[in-house]
């Protein structure tokens, strides 16, 4: 009975949804051994765990298309929990030198702040509170690594860890403000001065030790957020044999 209160009895089994929205680092988790990948195993038959990642994409596109992905509901259909992951194009320099520029994805740090903030007050607009929010601040950037894979694409290194900390800095603060949980990824992955290379593929995208190393920290934030939901459908040895609508069904849809 108590399973049936939690997700819907009959045909209209409700399944729970956790809501990944970012840039490419999340549109990559759902590859193997991804850290979206890694949430989807670990919360089978407990949620949906939903890939809205968008490679290239930064705030400002963002805010734009999250009312196509998230609408004002019944409360049952709200995300359980939803991360929002963008800066690591946010903070791409606008101009790299004197002929390379990249103004499609550089959005200034005033309005990153601001388009952060709209989403969490769009957000808490359908009814996902403040407490079911995730900011998760960009990784921090491997410039080495990254300015090999500028120069492959016939361009000048057009990101800067320095200029990165500085978005990360300001997602964190957008956090407190707005009432939300936040990863501080940029710091995590550098704590202590370590070397962080080989948490990115790149320079840029997380390699699979960095995604090992985000599931990880991310892990204990979602959990605290998903720890009551049920297990949907019983375990196969408690399904009644000689009538599994009883159990399958829930009370009187059998």
């Amino acid at each position: 009975m108590a399973l049936c209160q939690a997700v819907g009895c009959g045909s209209n089994l409700f399944w729970p949804r956790v809501l990944l929205f970012g840039d490419s680092i999340t549109q990559f988790s759902f590859q193997q051994g991804g850290w979206g990948a890694s949430l989807a195993d670990r919360l089978v038959r407990k949620c949906d765990v939903l890939n809205r990642g968008f490679s290239g994409y930064n705030t400002r596109w963002a805010k734009i298309i999250l009312p196509r992905l998230i609408r004002k509901g019944t409360s049952p259909d709200n995300p359980v929990a939803v991360t929002i992951f963008f800066g690591a194009n946010d903070s791409a320099l606008k101009v790299s030198s004197q002929t390379d520029e990249n103004p499609k994805q550089h959005i200034p740090l005033d309005e990153y702040v601001a388009n952060l903030r709209s989403m969490v007050q769009y957000l808490k607009s359908v009814d996902i509170p403040e407490n079911r929010v995730i900011l998760i601040t960009p990784p921090p950037l491997c410039e080495t690594a990254w300015e090999k894979e500028c120069i492959q694409q016939g361009c000048k290194l057009n990101r800067l860890n320095l200029v990165v900390g500085e978005y990360a800095s300001a997602c964190l603060q957008v956090a407190q403000d707005c009432g939300t949980e936040v990863l501080d990824l940029w710091t995590l992955m550098q704590k202590d001065n370590q070397d962080f290379s080989s948490y990115l593929s790149d320079g840029l995208h997380l390699s699979p030790k960095g995604n090992e190393f985000l599931f990880s920290c991310l892990w204990p934030l979602i959990e605290k957020k998903v720890s009551s939901l049920p297990l949907l459908l019983p375990y196969w040895r408690d399904v009644v044999e000689a009538k599994p609508e009883l159990s399958l069904l829930g009370d009187g849809d059998h």
